[in-house]
């Protein structure tokens, strides 16, 4: 999520709107096999009131986190050998109760690996903010949000994962299906009651919403448990966007569709100007803007992350000022 989407009167430039259409299709569409290991469970739910059921795993590289030796709670036994291995075992979707606190500290612990955690009166201003100065960005940015999230319906996706769900400015697009169940996470527990207020608006019950303090490298779901991934302006600022990329296809069910917007470094194409400036701006980016970066190539990651096919638009935005261009469009699974 970005600080700096709203014009800045010294900052920021007026870019003209275009856009152009790009395919990528990726042969190696072969799944991740992942290690059943021992449990830890999710920080924070809500409205869980289904039976408690542990599931699967996620992966994670060795250098991490230092090695879990607790007995896994579910009553497996499956260790590894190594010097350090952790893994994390979640409850089907819908979001279930965990069984121990012990184990909400261990995924706390997860969580402050990659999103090292903010003074709250940096969270809360900094989700106030994006609740009340974004509205001019999601004006433009909704003719192509538009676009690719009617897919949804399409597909019939009722089970769907918002990664990096911030104040929820995505639900209006299809909270209003009443067959809809929806996760959200965001490592910033400040954006859950803005993000609750935008279900509650959208038409979407609030029992079939669920937000957990979470990250997207490390996503508290099973293995093809979600029928639809979406991310709009989250792989800017997770800290591995590959691992990120590999855990939304671990969670989307075969035939599921990754819906995404995000934006990316200026190609040298673009002006050397733009260019220049995010180099100059993205320290001061990522210190106000909770980690985002202005100078990742998200799209090519995007395309080579191992989806079946993947439909790629780019779009500049003017409300965007040099947070220019954007990508967005949809990845099969």
């Amino acid at each position: 999520m970005n600080l700096l989407n709203s014009p800045n009167p010294i900052l920021g430039t007026t870019v003209s709107l275009h856009s152009f259409k790009l395919k990528a299709i990726n042969k190696d569409n072969h799944k991740h096999n992942y290690i059943h290991n021992s449990c830890i469970m999710m920080h924070k739910r809500v409205n869980s009131e289904a039976p408690n059921k542990l599931s699967t795993t996620t992966e994670l590289d060795e250098h991490l986190l230092e090695p879990i030796t607790k007995p896994c709670l579910c009553g497996r036994r499956h260790f590894i050998e190594g010097a350090a291995t952790a893994t994390l075992t979640t409850t089907q979707f819908p979001i279930q109760p965990a069984t121990a606190t012990n184990s909400d500290s261990d995924y706390t612990a997860l969580v402050n690996k990659f999103h090292p955690p903010k003074p709250d009166w940096y969270q809360k201003f900094y989700a106030w903010v994006l609740s009340s100065f974004t509205k001019s960005y999601e004006a433009e940015v909704a003719r192509y949000k538009s676009q690719i999230f009617s897919n949804l319906k399409e597909k019939k996706a009722n089970k769907i994962l918002e990664i990096g769900i911030g104040t929820g400015p995505n639900l209006s697009y299809y909270g209003s299906n009443p067959d809809v169940q929806v996760v959200g996470i965001d490592p910033n527990p400040e954006m859950e009651k803005y993000a609750r207020s935008s279900a509650a608006s959208a038409g979407l019950p609030l029992s079939n919403f669920e937000f957990i303090h979470a990250v997207g490298e490390v996503i508290p779901l099973s293995d093809n448990s979600v029928d639809a991934v979406v991310g709009t302006l989250v792989l800017c600022s997770v800290k591995d966007v590959d691992m990120t990329l590999k855990e939304v296809r671990r969670v989307l069910r075969p035939g599921g569709v990754y819906l995404f917007v995000e934006h990316v470094a200026a190609k040298d194409t673009d002006g050397t100007f733009l260019r220049l400036l995010q180099r100059i701006l993205d320290p001061l980016q990522q210190t106000l803007a909770d980690g985002c970066h202005l100078s990742r190539d998200t799209g090519d990651s995007i395309t080579r992350a191992g989806f079946s096919s993947v439909e790629l638009d780019i779009a500049f935005l003017s409300n965007a000022s040099f947070i220019n261009p954007h990508v967005y469009g949809i990845a099969y699974q």
